[in-house]
């Protein structure tokens, strides 16, 4: 007598089917998985792609024409394609080699003055014996919150020659400052700049003093190291991060200055020109309808930000490693 095989079921033999085919029925294709991160991308790469890459493309493809007018200007210029014609002119305007010097010289003067008074608010906010923090931080951002142009109107009645308060708080004192004299202005214009973004890079700092290990601070003060001592020994350097950050903001924002000279300009008397700061000195090409050559110079001034900010973080990477 014949013993009969034991029946199976369809249901048990799906997997052995499923096996023999190298995966799972239910299992997604190694090719879905690969693709499910670039389709979250992708609107973030379209959008980076249209608003970023391709202006840059653009003005660099842009800068190597040059605008070529007839004599009596009675014909529509024409564009002819000359390469390293804008930039030879550019790097020979002397109005607008001034205006990098100038930036530099903003941007070495008010950075490191904007980035240190941030850090002494964020240290004083963050120490143990501080109270009233939530109004002193709101405080501090609030001139963030006020928009650029709204702020320098502000500061251009604060500065004027004939309604300045300061200065008539100072007549007492036979004093007047002179905010619009041309070795005064720039500093003016960085007084508006550091009052509008201390406050905002103070709270990167601050939020960055925040994860630093309660447990560490503490055991500071039980060695008997005083609040000078453990700002200086733990709280800064650990924070170096943030301050490299808000370096970097600081120096591509140091580049882009128009905002507040563009406002002062009408009550500077002259001592802020069109050709102030090299954004206002292209500007001023494209208001004269020469693109290419304005595109030339935001090329030049876009390389010099990248230059700069290639070398501080080369320092900085420098120091992390001694």
């Amino acid at each position: 007598m014949t013993q009969a095989s034991p029946s199976v079921s369809a249901a048990e033999r799906r997997p052995i089917a499923a096996g023999a085919s190298g995966r799972a029925s239910g299992a997604p294709a190694p090719r879905s998985r690969h693709r499910s991160p670039l389709l979250f991308c992708a609107p973030f790469v379209v959008l980076f792609t249209a608003m970023y890459i391709a202006p840059i493309l653009y003005a660099a493809y842009s800068s190597f024409f040059t605008v070529h007018r007839s004599g009596l200007g009675l014909t529509a210029p024409t564009e002819v394609f000359a390469p390293l014609d804008n930039y030879a002119r550019a790097v020979h305007d002397s109005a607008f080699m001034a205006s990098l010097g100038r930036v530099a010289l903003f941007g070495l003067v008010q950075v490191p003055l904007m980035l240190g008074l941030a850090l002494a608010l964020a240290l004083l906010i963050d120490s143990k014996s501080a109270r009233g923090r939530g109004f002193f931080r709101l405080t501090s951002f609030v001139p963030y919150a006020v928009p650029g142009v709204s702020a320098a109107l502000v500061w251009s009645f604060m500065y004027s020659s004939t309604s300045s308060p300061l200065n008539r708080l100072l007549e007492p004192l036979s004093v007047t400052i002179p905010f619009f004299d041309e070795d005064v202005v720039l500093l003016s214009v960085a007084n508006i700049v550091t009052w509008s973004w201390a406050g905002y890079n103070m709270i990167i700092i601050y939020a960055a003093l925040q994860s630093i290990p309660a447990e560490v601070l503490e055991a500071a003060r039980m060695d008997g190291a005083s609040a000078l001592r453990i700002a200086w020994s733990i709280k800064i350097p650990s924070v170096r991060g943030a301050l490299v950050l808000t370096t970097v903001f600081s120096i591509i924002g140091s580049a882009q200055l128009f905002n507040e000279p563009a406002v002062l300009q009408p009550v500077s008397g002259g001592s802020i020109t069109s050709a102030f700061t090299p954004l206002m000195s292209a500007q001023s090409a494209v208001a004269a309808g020469n693109y290419p050559y304005a595109a030339a110079q935001s090329v030049l001034l876009a390389a010099a930000v990248g230059l700069v900010s290639l070398i501080f973080f080369k320092l900085t990477r420098r120091g992390d490693r001694a």
